[in-house]
């Protein structure tokens, strides 16, 4: 059986010191509104957003990398 390197996308917030991971950029919006983060799911959306080049303002950091796991047999 083949090993499978497992990657997953992961979209991370950083507000008020502490840290929180999303699988997606609609589940952060989901999760904090407008008026908590600053900014709409729609204008995120829209960005190009990485490790490198987050999305910063005044109340939150966004950022989105990878999460790599332990391989798994198919």
């Amino acid at each position: 059986m083949e090993k499978k390197k497992q990657e997953r996308a992961v979209v991370h917030l950083e507000k008020d010191g502490r840290h929180y991971y999303y699988g997606n950029l609609k589940a952060l919006t989901d999760h904090w509104s407008k008026d908590d983060i600053g900014v709409s799911y729609t204008y995120l959306k829209n960005l190009n957003i990485t490790e490198e080049k987050p999305y910063r303002n005044d109340r939150c950091v966004i950022r989105r990398g990878l999460i790599v796991t332990s391989t798994r047999r198919s």
